[in-house]
């Protein structure tokens, strides 16, 4: 098993490439607060001073250090000529992939000083070190915990580091080493509380306590070290740091591990054996190897699942241009085929959420204008004065012995007029309807039109176009349509004369003459022949004149009432015929002249606009964010097809 630890060393050094946070890689987080001795636990198990020291936050970045025990042999491959072990120092910097070799671990530190100088931030600085003197270990050491901002630091400071703790250790696959000092309260410990905030079992929480050397005299950790006062499943360790007098002194951290080692026989002699940094280092080389093994089946699978999406991404933004002709002509065509299927409802993309394309336009015609038209009040807006009003103003001077047909064709001419509105109406949804199929194609049927935009809005523009010239003449039809009812009342209709022949009854007269009423008239009563007539000119074809207006307030007569009930009567039979001609008619005009028309010479106009030679450079120039997302899927595609050539060489003994 212990291969297992480079392996992830080796996988987060292929992420590092494309500085992606995808995978969750089984790691060790270190927390703490700024003094509870965070860096000398760190520096003991490395072997070597490698961090920066000083007040304030040292540490304003994630430092991810990778441990790499090599042998002797590894030594002699390295070329160490003299014998003399090299420390081979590596840091990924940032975003790109870069490294740098070095031996003096001072340069190391300043390296480090340099980093951190540019604020907090959750950018990593990597760190490899290959030693005879470590074990195999990844660690990521977070920034000190703090509670009041120092000097510079801004007001927010707890906030930022707080946030950028939690982004960490909230990976499943982490172990949280949670660092406090043996001299402080461990029940209040910082590192403790955020560790629970995430782990609240302690399934994955190692404790560390420091500085057992500083406790009060007549005290001892002894309830600490035995684990009675803090919860935690992977068990407490506890270790002594080098003061900082040993740091300006030069002690060493072997002589550190050495004097810690007789403090421990002395103080706590029976507990020696399972504390201090190098039985902290066993622990800790043993917890990830078996966290690592434990998370490897799912890693192996994420790792499938992510390469097979960033496959289809990548096909997704397609493969560069090179026959540009061919392409313009491909995704023209294509456009156009999408855009007439969605009215046909025939597309490949079949939009779930709300009505799209021909669906709509069928709902427009046969829901909204339908029920609209059906709302139009046949005698909406006439009053019985005004039907009276139009009587009279009919006959003239003389009075009248009928009801004129002048007045009937006038009231129902103003009434059908009504219709044209709500017609004109159906016409303009139908286009925004057709207007916004642009955008769906655009969205789910032609995605490969996202890569070149210039194109994308040539073709947007060619359509509206196209559609804001059909639709005046898709107007004028249906304005005609409503101009052709009106131009001639036809009585003779035969839905109509049926209604004419329905009001026709007996005569009211007494004489009994078989007489009939025309129109609410005795006939008899006016010396007509006794006969049914059918129209309103037939009765004897009388010229009537004008009356003066009826004053509003007067209550009309018997005849006036049964004068304007006939008119009412006939206007009402006409204009339902004529809704019925109107919301039939208007739908098959919209159609044929709006989107027939577009639908069958669409790929023909934008063909004739955009496939010309001198548009073809300019109208496939591909985005700059499309370009860099492909190249970003092909890296990333590339870093996890290589992770999982990683994984596949693990051999089963490995796993135990």
């Amino acid at each position: 098993m212990e291969a297992l630890i480079p392996v992830i060393n080796k996988l987060q050094d292929v992420f590092n490439t494309v500085g992606a946070d995808i995978i969750q890689l089984p790691q060790i987080a270190v927390v703490g607060t700024q003094s509870s001795g965070k860096s000398s636990v760190l520096e003991s198990l490395v072997g070597r001073d490698l961090l920066p020291r000083g007040t304030g936050i040292v540490t304003r970045r994630p430092l991810i250090l990778q441990l790499v025990h090599v042998d002797a042999d590894d030594r002699r491959k390295a070329g160490d000529e003299n014998g003399i072990l090299k420390h081979f120092f590596v840091t990924f910097c940032n975003s790109f992939f870069c490294f740098q070799i070095y031996t003096d671990f001072d340069e190391i530190r300043q390296e480090i000083e340099n980093e951190t100088d540019r604020g907090i931030s959750d950018e990593p600085i990597h760190l490899k070190v290959f030693s005879p003197h470590v074990v195999n270990l990844t660690l990521v050491d977070l920034p000190g915990i703090t509670k009041v901002p120092v000097g510079d630091q801004p007001k927010d400071i707890e906030v930022q580091i707080r946030d950028l703790i939690l982004k960490y250790i909230s990976n499943p696959n982490c172990i949280i080493l949670a660092v406090t000092a043996a001299n402080t309260d461990m029940a209040t410990s910082e590192a403790l509380k955020v560790a629970r905030e995430v782990d609240p079992d302690g399934r994955r929480t190692l404790a560390v306590v420091t500085k057992l050397d500083l406790m009060d005299a007549g005290t001892d950790a002894m309830d600490v070290l035995m684990g009675r006062v803090i919860p935690v499943k992977l068990g407490l360790i506890g270790v002594v740091n080098r003061s900082q007098l040993d740091i300006n002194n030069k002690k060493t951290v072997a002589d550190a591990i050495r004097d810690e080692y007789a403090f421990l026989q002395k103080k706590y002699p029976s507990l020696a054996n399972r504390n201090g940094t190098k039985f902290l280092a066993k622990t800790l080389n043993r917890l990830l190897m078996h966290h690592i093994r434990d998370c490897l089946p799912e890693l192996k699978t994420r790792i499938n699942v992510l390469a097979a999406q960033y496959q289809s991404l990548l096909s997704s933004y397609g493969e560069p241009v090179e026959d540009k002709s061919a392409t313009l002509l491909q995704l023209i065509t294509k456009f156009a085929t999408e855009y007439c299927n969605t009215i046909e409802g025939t597309a490949k993309y079949i939009e779930t959420a709300e009505l799209c394309g021909g669906a709509r336009i069928c709902y427009i015609f046969h829901e909204t204008f339908g029920r609209t038209l059906e709302s139009v009040d046949p005698l909406g807006g006439l009053t019985t004065i005004d039907v009276l009003t139009a009587i009279r103003n009919a006959t003239g001077p003389r009075p009248a012995l009928f009801v004129p047909e002048v007045s009937f064709e006038l009231l129902v001419k103003r009434q059908v007029k009504r219709l044209e509105e709500p017609s004109l109406r159906c016409v303009e949804l139908v286009h925004e309807e057709m207007q916004r199929i642009i955008q769906h194609c655009s969205n789910y049927s032609t995605q490969e039109l996202l890569r070149f935009p210039k194109l994308h809005d040539a073709i947007v523009e060619v359509v509206t176009s196209l559609l804001r010239k059909r639709l005046p003449i898709t107007n004028d039809m249906v304005h005609n349509l409503v101009a052709i009812e009106l131009a001639y009342i036809n009585t003779k209709h035969p839905d109509f004369a049926d209604a004419c022949g329905l009001m026709n009854r007996p005569c009211c007269e007494p004489a009994g003459c078989g007489g009939r009423l025309i129109l609410g008239y005795n006939c008899s009563a006016f010396g007509i022949p006794l006969k049914r007539f059918t129209s309103l000119t037939d009765a004897c074809g009388f010229v009537f004149v004008i009356l003066q207006p009826v004053p509003v307030a007067r209550k009309l007569s018997a005849r006036e009432q049964r004068d304007c009930e006939v008119i009412e009567r006939l206007i009402k039979s006409y204009f339902l015929i004529v809704r019925k001609n109107i919301q039939d008619s208007v739908p098959k005009a919209v159609m044929h002249f709006l989107v027939n028309y577009v639908k069958d010479s669409l790929q023909s106009e934008l063909v004739g606009q955009l496939y010309k030679s001198a548009l073809l450079d300019d109208l496939l120039t591909e985005s700059e964010d499309m370009a860099q997302r492909r190249s970003e899927a092909a890296d990333m595609l590339k870093a996890l097809q290589k992770a999982s050539q990683v994984i596949a060489e693990i051999r089963e003994t490995h796993l135990w």
